[in-house]
C-alpha cells in the first residue's frame, strides 16, 4: 500500500516564542523543489510541507527529513525557529487567516473559532483499492484511534503553561464542527449523504471542511487519517505512518473478506479521545472493544498484535518494534516537552530536534 504524508509547523518568534505571520517569507526562503512540497495554511503562522506518494518507509523518511531540514532552513532565514509542537504554546499576537477569498469566507463563516491559536497535525494518506473501501476503512478505524492519539500527543502547553493533558490540541479542535470522530458510515455515497446534510445545515461551510479523525479522500482511493499531532521527529512521523498504514491493510483485508464494521457507542468513543488527549500513554485508555479503561501500554500491545502480519509483510516490523521501543523508553512528544525546567528551553530544544529532522 502506497503512503504519504503531511506535516504542520508553527512558526515561532525566537526570544518571546510567540507564533509569527510569516508563511510568505518562508516559503520564499525555500528552493523551488522545496517550494513545490510547502503549503500555505489557513493560519500565517503554520508552515505545511507534504511529502510525494511513497511505496517505502526509507523513502518516506528521506523526503520528512528532507523536507524537514529545508523548511527550517528558510524559517530560519525568515527570522523565526520551525517547532514540531501542535498547538500555539505561549501566545499568537496577529490571528490574521491566509489571504484568499476563500479562507476570509471561511473566517467569517466560523467567526472566532476561526481565530482560535493555530495547531498543527500529522496526516497519514495510505491507498486503498477503492472509495467504497477507504469509507469502511475510516468507520473499522474508529476503536483504534484513540490508541494513536495518546501515542502521537505533542501538545501539552497554552498559554505559556502546562494544560495538564497531553494534546492540547486534540481538546481544541473540538470547537470546530467538521472535525471529531468519523461517524458509522459504509459506503462513499453514505459519505457524500453525510457532508451533503452538514453543509446544508449550514455548520459546515463546504465540503472540504469535513475534517474528521479519518476521512476518504474526495478526490484519490486513499485513507486519510489525521488523529496525531505533528511528530516531534521525522523518525516518529514515520511509525505513526507505519501504524497507520498496517492498520489500514489490516482493516482492509478483513472488510474484504467479510467482516462486520464494529459497533461503538458514541459517548464512549469521544470520552476515549478526551481521555487520550489528556493522559497520553501516562496512565488508561479506554479499550473500546470491552468499554473498560486499561493500562495504556496494554492497548498499544493489543494494536502492535493486531497489525503484526501487515507489517511483516510491508518489510516495516522491525522498525516499528524500534520505534516503540523508543517510545517506551523516552515518552511520546508531550512528555519529553515536560522535562525542560521552562517552557521557553522545552520549545528551543525541540526547534533543534524539528531541524535535525
Amino acid at each position: 500500500m502506497t503512503v504519504g504524508v503531511e506535516e504542520e509547523f508553527l512558526l515561532l518568534d525566537p526570544d518571546s516564542w510567540h507564533s509569527l505571520p510569516l508563511v510568505a517569507e518562508a516559503r520564499a526562503a525555500l528552493a523551488p523543489q522545496a517550494r513545490e512540497r510547502s503549503r500555505h495554511e489557513f493560519r500565517l503562522s503554520t508552515l505545511e510541507m507534504v511529502t510525494p506518494v511513497c511505496t517505502t518507509l526509507t523513502e518516506l523518511h528521506e523526503h520528512l527529513a528532507a523536507n524537514r531540514r529545508a523548511a527550517a532552513g528558510a524559517a530560519e532565514r525568515a527570522g523565526v525557529r520551525l517547532v514540531a509542537v501542535a498547538a500555539t504554546p505561549v501566545a499568537e499576537p496577529d490571528r490574521s487567516v491566509a489571504h484568499s477569498p476563500r479562507y476570509r469566507a471561511i473566517a467569517r463563516h466560523y467567526g472566532p473559532i476561526a481565530r482560535d491559536p493555530a495547531l498543527c497535525g500529522c496526516h497519514v494518506h495510505v491507498g486503498v483499492a477503492d472509495r467504497d473501501l477507504a469509507v469502511r476503512v475510516c468507520t473499522a478505524l474508529r476503536p483504534w484511534l484513540p490508541v494513536l492519539q495518546a501515542m502521537f500527543a505533542n501538545s501539552p502547553f497554552h498559554e505559556g503553561g502546562d494544560t495538564g493533558h497531553d494534546s492540547w490540541r486534540g481538546i481544541a479542535v473540538e470547537r470546530w464542527p467538521g472535525l471529531g470522530p468519523t461517524p458509522p458510515l459504509e459506503s462513499f455515497a453514505d459519505y457524500e449523504d453525510a457532508v451533503a446534510q452538514l453543509v446544508a445545515s449550514g455548520s459546515m461551510y463546504e465540503p472540504e471542511l469535513v475534517w474528521w479523525h479519518a476521512r476518504p479522500s474526495l478526490r484519490y482511493p486513499t485513507v486519510e487519517v489525521r488523529i496525531a499531532d505533528v511528530a516531534p521527529t521525522a523518525a516518529e512521523a514515520v511509525l505513526l505512518a507505519a501504524l497507520v498504514r498496517g492498520l489500514v491493510a489490516t482493516l482492509a483485508a478483513g472488510l474484504e473478506a467479510g467482516s462486520a464494521l464494529p459497533v461503538v457507542a458514541e459517548h464512549l468513543l469521544r470520552a476515549a479521545h478526551w481521555n487520550a488527549c489528556r493522559s497520553g500513554l501516562r496512565h488508561t485508555l479506554t479499550d473500546l472493544f470491552l468499554g473498560a479503561a486499561r493500562p495504556a501500554w496494554d492497548l498499544v500491545g493489543d494494536l502492535l498484535g493486531e497489525i503484526t502480519p501487515a507489517l511483516d509483510a510491508h518489510g516495516d516490523l522491525d522498525l516499528v518494534h524500534a520505534g516503540l521501543a523508543r517510545l517506551h523508553e523516552e515518552g511520546n512528544g508531550a512528555t519529553r516537552l515536560r522535562r525542560a525546567a521552562t517552557v521557553p528551553e522545552a520549545l528551543s530544544a525541540r526547534a533543534a530536534e524539528t531541524a535535525a529532522a
